[in-house]
């Protein structure tokens, strides 16, 4: 018997792989956190399966996702991204991706990790939702809202409400598994709720 997913999960073998073992799972590890932030900002304005599809070339390109190596990156490193086709070659995009490595790193050395600044605005425990379809899933939330400010005043860039909501999501700072999709209930049993 098939199982029952969120909708967006369907067609590509590779967000269902996706929807069914990552997102949503609460990631407490600061290489995590930093890969969902450069993915996330990366696919302002495009699919979410595009960036799928692009992920392992996001992997080699920027140093195993380590936020130590990336905000090393220099113009000339910027230049070598630019014609790799296996990621999506915007300057803007990739730019930010090394700015925001070192605010990354800076919040890190200030708060003892990033998790533990970005899992502050929930006291560490995800936001168990209950959504029935896919229509009453926000964008946004206050909470995004409020996450995506702090971000903008320490200077990161492509980190607005949205995308900060879809991080939140993929990190499971919140829970929006439908109520109908098999994972819910997985998800939420994880967190022991």
């Amino acid at each position: 018997m098939e199982k029952t997913r969120c909708g967006w999960a369907a067609g590509l073998e590779l967000a269902i792989r996706y929807h069914d073992e990552e997102w949503g799972v609460p990631r407490y590890d600061d290489p995590g956190q930093f890969e969902f932030l450069t993915l996330e900002a990366a696919q302002a304005g495009l699919s979410w399966n595009t960036i799928l599809k692009k992920r392992e070339g996001y992997r080699r390109g920027f140093a195993g996702f380590d936020p130590e190596q990336v905000s090393k990156f220099t113009e000339r490193d910027v230049e070598r991204l630019l014609r790799d086709a296996s990621i999506v070659r915007n300057r803007k995009k990739i730019e930010s991706a090394v700015a925001n490595a070192r605010l990354f790193l800076d919040i890190a050395a200030r708060y003892g990790s990033f998790c533990k600044w970005f899992w502050g605005f929930t006291e560490g425990k995800p936001v168990q939702n209950a959504w029935k379809n896919k229509q009453e899933v926000p964008v946004t939330s206050p909470l995004s809202d409020t996450i995506a400010g702090e971000m903008k005043k320490l200077g990161f860039k492509f980190m607005g409400s949205t995308i900060v909501y879809a991080h939140m999501q993929a990190t499971g700072m919140v829970n929006d598994h439908l109520v109908t999709c098999f994972r819910h209930k997985q998800v939420r049993a994880l967190l022991g709720g």
